[in-house]
């Protein structure tokens, strides 16, 4: 039987950085809704029946070193709290994959992608601009690596791994 429970496709960061961007997160995220690990989503819904096709297309263009990822800013969401990342060559990836699957997108995952890591969300207003002060007095841009894809199943709360595809 076919498993139709969407996929989600999220860069995976180095070590480093996703422990850095994890402790900010179980900081400043509220705990009842942190049900994840700080993660920067590619795309949102791709179709779960085509997991295998997906995941052929993930490894074909998949590249054979990691990438590099600028940490450039703190972006406000209104209700949270992000890092704003540059990544051209994830982006360009990134764009790539949305033109293979094209036909297979969700109205929100056809749009420009913007990576970012949200380290707080859902607080009230008056919360997130009183952490993107703090975030925003202190912050250095610092530079990062992706290493792979991750693939994780939506079925409504935690995801699930389903595999990670390196870039190496």
């Amino acid at each position: 039987m076919t498993d139709a429970a969407p996929l989600i496709l999220a860069l995976t960061l180095d070590d480093a950085t996703q422990q850095r961007l994890d402790g900010l997160r179980r900081a400043h995220f509220p705990p009842e809704r942190n049900l994840l690990s700080a993660h920067v989503t590619a795309f949102h819904a791709l179709p779960g029946e085509h997991l295998d096709e997906l995941v052929a297309d993930l490894r074909e263009t998949a590249p054979d070193a990691s990438i590099a990822v600028a940490v450039t800013g703190v972006r406000s969401l209104g209700r949270g709290v992000a890092f704003d990342l540059s990544a051209p060559e994830a982006e360009s990836l990134r764009a790539g994959l949305a033109r293979r699957w094209a036909g297979r997108l969700t109205a929100q995952d056809s749009q420009r992608w913007r990576p970012h890591v949200t380290v707080q969300n859902k607080v009230t207003p008056e919360a997130a601009r009183a952490l993107h002060r703090q975030l925003a007095a202190t912050f250095v841009p610092y530079d990062a690596e992706a290493v792979g894809w991750g693939l994780f199943r939506y079925r409504g709360g935690p995801w699930e791994h389903v595999l990670g595809v390196p870039f190496a």
